[in-house]
C-alpha cells in the first residue's frame, strides 16, 4: 500500500495490521497494541500517587514522516480531531519535495541553585566560578552512571540577580543526560552541590531545580515546498499572510504555537516524554524576545516557493521514566526505529512543523472546520 493512501478507508483493525507490518513489530508486541492502552493498574500505581485507575487516549500513526532522509512512522496521542491528518498531510507534502532537514544541539539540560542572603553577589559569582573544578566534581559523584556513559555536568555558570526580596545568586549546571530526558539527574546533582554552594558565597541555598527553558537543547528543522506542490502562488501568499499575523499578533501567536505543539505534544506523549515541560518550554522560547512570536516560521524563497523552519527545545529521552515503565510507551518508541534522543527529538520538532505547514495551508485555502468536520461526521455516523 502506498506510505500515503488514505486510512480512513480502512478499519482500525485493518491500520493495525498495517502497521504492525510496517514497523515489523512482534506477535507480543502486535498484542499489546491490540489491548488499547497496554497499561496494567499495578504498573499505573506504581507510575504516579493516588491510583484509582487508567485513562485511555487514540493513538493515530504518520505515515511517510521524512527526516534527514530516513522515513518514519510516527504515534500519536490525543483527543482532538484531524491533528493526526494535519500532521500526515503535511509530511507528504514535504516527502515530495525532499522532506525534512534536521539538526540537534545537544542533550543539555540546566539545573539551577538559587542561593540568597549573600552580601556580595557580584564577588560571590567570582568565587563559585574559581571553585568551578571542585563544584563539577561534587555533582558528577551524584550519577555515576551518568558519567560512565559519557554524559555529567560539565560546566557551570553564576549570574546575580536582584530582585523584591533581595539579592540573590544563580548558579546553573550544565548536564549532558545523553539519551534520558534528565530531570532526576540534574535535581540530583543540584541538590549535591547546594551546600557547597552555600559554603562559598556566606549564602543560604534554597531552590535546587532544573529548567525547563532547554536552550542548549534545540532540535532545528526546517522544510521546502515548492509552490506547485503547495497549491500555487496564492496560497504560499496565504501562508505567508498567515504567519505575519502571528508574528505580530500575540492572541495569533498563541494560537499558532498551539497548533504547532498538536503536533509535537502528542508524539512526546506516545513516547512516555514529559508533554507539560516541552510545552512550558516552548512557549518560554517563544517570548525570548520580549514578545510572544510564532516557534515556526515561513518566507518565500527567490524562486517563489515557501521554506519554513522551527527551533524547539527539546527535553526528551529514550531510556528511564515512563519510556521504561509504561509497556505502550516502550512499543511506540520502538515502533519508530529510533536510536538516540536526538533522533527522537528531531523527529517531534518536525511532526510540529508539518502540523504547522498543513494547518497554515488549511486557513489560507478555506478553514479547518470546511476540510475536516464533514469526514469527521461521517466517521461518527459509522
Amino acid at each position: 500500500m502506498d506510505r500515503f493512501e488514505d486510512f480512513s478507508s480502512m478499519s482500525a483493525e485493518e491500520r493495525q495490521e498495517w502497521t504492525a507490518q510496517a514497523a515489523g513489530l512482534s506477535p507480543e508486541q502486535r498484542e499489546l497494541l491490540r489491548q488499547g492502552g497496554g497499561l496494567p493498574l499495578e504498573v499505573a500505581d506504581s507510575m504516579i500517587d493516588n491510583v484509582i485507575g487508567t485513562y485511555a487516549l487514540p493513538i493515530g500513526v504518520v505515515r511517510g514522516m521524512v527526516v534527514n532522509g530516513k522515513e518514519y512512522l510516527v504515534p500519536m496521542v490525543c483527543e482532538e480531531p484531524w491533528v493526526v491528518s494535519c500532521a500526515e498531510k503535511g509530511a507528504e507534502l514535504a516527502a515530495q519535495c525532499g522532506g525534512f532537514h534536521a539538526t540537534y544541539t545537544g542533550s543539555i539540560m540546566i539545573s539551577q541553585i538559587q542561593i540568597t542572603q549573600v552580601t556580595s553577589p557580584h564577588v560571590a559569582c567570582l568565587k563559585i566560578l574559581e571553585h568551578k573544578r571542585e563544584i563539577l566534581e561534587l555533582a558528577n559523584q551524584a550519577d555515576p552512571v551518568l558519567v560512565s556513559l559519557g554524559g555529567g555536568a560539565f560546566d557551570v555558570e553564576a549570574k546575580p540577580l536582584d530582585t523584591e526580596v533581595g539579592s540573590m545568586v544563580i548558579t546553573q549546571l550544565l548536564v549532558n543526560t545523553k539519551d534520558a530526558m534528565g530531570a532526576n539527574a540534574v535535581n540530583t546533582m543540584a541538590e549535591k552541590v547546594a551546600p557547597l554552594l552555600a559554603q562559598i558565597t556566606g549564602g543560604k541555598a534554597y531552590l535546587r531545580i532544573l529548567s525547563n527553558l532547554a536552550v542548549h537543547r534545540l532540535a532545528r528543522v526546517r522544510v521546502s515546498v515548492s509552490r506547485e506542490v503547495l497549491g500555487g502562488s496564492a496560497v504560499v501568499d496565504g501562508v505567508l499572510a498567515a504567519h505575519a499575523f502571528a508574528w505580530n499578533d500575540p492572541f495569533r501567536a498563541c494560537t499558532s504555537n498551539k497548533g504547532t505543539m498538536n503536533g509535537a505534544s502528542p508524539v512526546a506523549c506516545a513516547t512516555g516524554n514529559d508533554i507539560r515541560a516541552l510545552e512550558a518550554g516552548a512557549h518560554a522560547y517563544a517570548s525570548r524576545s520580549g514578545v510572544y512570536r510564532p516557534i515556526t516560521c515561513w518566507e518565500r524563497t527567490a524562486s517563489g516557493d515557501l521554506e519554513g523552519m522551527i527551533e524547539l527545545p527539546m527535553a526528551v529521552g529514550i531510556v528511564g521514566g515512563t519510556t521504561r515503565t509504561h509497556p505502550m510507551a516502550g512499543l511506540l518508541l520502538r515502533m519508530m526505529h529510533v536510536e538516540s534522543a536526538a533522533e527522537l527529538g528531531m523527529v517531534i520538532a518536525a511532526t510540529g512543523l508539518a502540523e504547522n505547514l498543513w494547518t497554515l495551508r488549511t486557513l489560507a485555502t478555506g478553514g479547518l472546520q470546511a476540510e475536516f468536520v464533514p469526514s469527521l461526521e461521517r466517521r461518527q455516523e459509522t
